[in-house]
């Protein structure tokens, strides 16, 4: 059993993640919950209680739920989830479970002059993951990214803008929290209403992050499985590194992608806070049914 000291959460998540991390380091069946709770000033009913108000399951079931299991058997339910993208209802406006989401790439010419003329802004808000530091254009939303007492806002920001190193940026909180708030809140995914969002990168990347919309919640794939998709069945790697490129995260949900065994990989803003989104996404789905 792991040393523990007490903590002090400065909000829900921070509980969510400290629980997240002490769960996965030391499994659902032998964690000690109640001595946990109380490092972090709760009651293991409280813990409890929080883990469901923001997920709809409990903690070990949380844990299990994003274990690697859950990821082996999310692969074995389809054959190739995206070549069966049409028969989970992702071609219709019944789509409950996942964002509703409308983009375009931004030309050529603006990736290779990286956003030159271009007048950006950027803010942060809350989310169920953090403070999420979100980057947009006229078009659309162009970056989401998280802070934490890890990363600051400061340096999410700088993360996302070093894609566009020549665009005009200007902070505007208050013209961001609506699109964090419709990001991450289901009550607010409307096919009526849909998520916008503008993509950079090379023709590559921009292929891999649209096979990435394609994956519904609740499902996994394989860097084997967006390379087939897209004709290049040797380039894993190369997917794997445009996946982690993703700028995106969340709406273009990279999160859904995992080892060919199953595992959960490399996320850019964080491991325990890939399996926070998984198993959050576990919850929507639970509380829709």
């Amino acid at each position: 059993m792991n040393q523990m000291t007490r903590m002090t959460p400065s909000s829900d998540y921070d509980t969510i993640r400290a629980a997240i991390r002490y769960l996965s380091e030391n499994g659902p069946d032998v964690a000690d919950l109640s001595r946990f709770a109380l490092s972090l000033g709760l009651s293991e009913r409280q813990l409890t209680d929080l883990f469901r108000r923001w997920c709809g399951l409990s903690p070990k079931s949380f844990a299990q739920a994003v274990a690697l299991d859950h990821a082996k058997s999310l692969l074995r339910q389809k054959e190739s989830v995206l070549d069966t993208t049409y028969e989970v209802g992702l071609s219709s406006t019944s789509r409950l479970h996942d964002l509703f989401v409308t983009y375009e790439a931004m030309p050529p010419g603006i990736f290779r002059t990286g956003g030159a003329g271009l007048d950006m802004i950027w803010g942060a808000a809350p989310s169920p993951f953090g403070t999420a530091v979100v980057t947009a254009t006229e078009y659309g939303m162009s970056g989401i990214g998280f802070a934490d007492d890890e990363t600051s806002i400061e340096a999410a920001f700088a993360d996302l803008a070093n894609r566009w190193p020549n665009a005009r940026f200007t902070r505007n909180d208050q013209a961001i929290a609506p699109m964090v708030a419709q990001s991450f809140d289901p009550r607010q995914w409307s096919a009526d209403r849909p998520v916008r969002i503008v993509l950079i990168g090379t023709d590559f990347e921009v292929k891999v992050w649209e096979t990435l919309l394609k994956i519904p919640v609740g499902k996994a794939t394989t860097y084997q499985s967006v390379a087939s998709h897209i004709g290049r069945p040797t380039a894993s790697r190369a997917v794997g590194a445009a996946v982690g490129k993703n700028p995106i995260s969340f709406v273009v949900p990279c999160h859904r992608v995992v080892g060919s065994t199953g595992a959960l990989t490399g996320y850019h803003w964080g491991v325990p806070r890939k399996r926070a989104i998984l198993g959050w996404e576990a919850g929507v789905i639970s509380a829709a049914h």
